[in-house]
């Protein structure tokens, strides 16, 4: 998707919208102030707010795939957690086959087509993924991330955060795991790999935050696994946690490193909005890739 020269200002609106620090009627309203100017609304929402139908990569029928949904236990969490679990099917009638897992993390407003996309995508690459749904306590993603992530916002951020610790052990004990878990994750997702690295330093094997801001200080000295972090350049409020951060894991003598992308926005990977940067995206997701075939064989 083009930006079609829309003001960066507008982008960072949309990232405050999209966290919690502006309401939907104040966002609009600045951008009004930007049609007053010549900019046309259709054009700014459309480069703004995301379009899934630009997202699929890897369609639900490919046939180096098979999707599903399976439920898991999580008696800290939520009771429950339901997640889309997407198999490789290379080899899938040899039952004795291993793969390394993949926990895919979704943004603050549940599991939306890209983040499915995401999973599929790992899929093919030749990981077991699976994307949990935080929103399932409420009926799951419904439709559209305005309501997902009001939805979200009214969940206990507690729960939340063991519904995904019991996530990534139901995956990484799934009959055909080879034992290696890793987790990938966007915005709040890259919280939430930062957050799984360190709540238990044996959980995960391998973590792949995108432009996520680390776990508590005090969890910190706990991680284990190595990290790449994912940032944008332009994705100020994120980038102000790093230096901080970077301390802490040189502290912990964490194997990590961090790839920081020109010019990119907040939400950089994320094809379904104009904060997309093709060239960036391409690059980070051949590094996670190569990252987890490292990490986890």
């Amino acid at each position: 998707m083009k930006n079609n020269n829309i003001p960066e200002e507008a982008f960072d609106w949309y990232d405050s919208y999209a966290h919690g620090g502006m309401d939907r009627r104040t966002f609009m309203n600045k951008l009004a102030g930007l049609v007053a100017l010549g900019y046309s609304m259709t054009v700014l929402t459309g480069a703004l707010m995301p379009n899934y139908a630009l997202a699929e990569q890897v369609s639900f029928n490919d046939e180096d795939i098979n999707a599903s949904y399976q439920n898991f236990p999580s008696p800290q969490g939520h009771g429950e957690g339901r997640g889309y679990l997407v198999m490789p099917t290379k080899d899938a009638d040899n039952d004795n086959r291993k793969f390394p897992v993949v926990l895919v993390v979704h943004e603050n407003r549940g599991l939306n087509p890209y983040v499915k996309d995401v999973a599929r995508r790992l899929a093919k690459a030749g990981f077991i993924a699976f994307a949990p749904d935080a929103l399932f306590p409420l009926g799951g993603y419904p439709g559209n991330d305005d309501e997902g992530r009001a939805m979200q916002r009214t969940l206990d951020r507690e729960k939340i955060q063991y519904d995904f610790v019991a996530a990534a052990k139901f995956l990484k004990a799934h009959g055909q795991s080879n034992g290696k878990l890793g987790a990938v994750g966007f915005c709040f997702g890259g919280y939430m790999v930062n957050y799984l690295a360190a709540i238990e330093s044996d959980l995960i094997n391998a973590g792949v935050p995108f432009y996520g801001t680390p776990a508590s200080k005090e969890l910190r000295a706990n991680i284990k696994a190595p990290l790449m972090i994912q940032l944008g350049e332009l994705d100020e409020r994120v980038n102000a946690s790093w230096p901080e951060y970077e301390a802490d894991l040189k502290a912990a003598n964490v194997d990590y490193v961090m790839h920081m992308y020109p010019k990119a926005k907040h939400g950089f990977h994320n094809d379904s909005t104009g904060r997309y940067d093709e060239q960036n995206a391409q690059l980070a997701w051949s590094r996670t890739l190569a990252f987890f075939k490292s990490k986890l064989a």
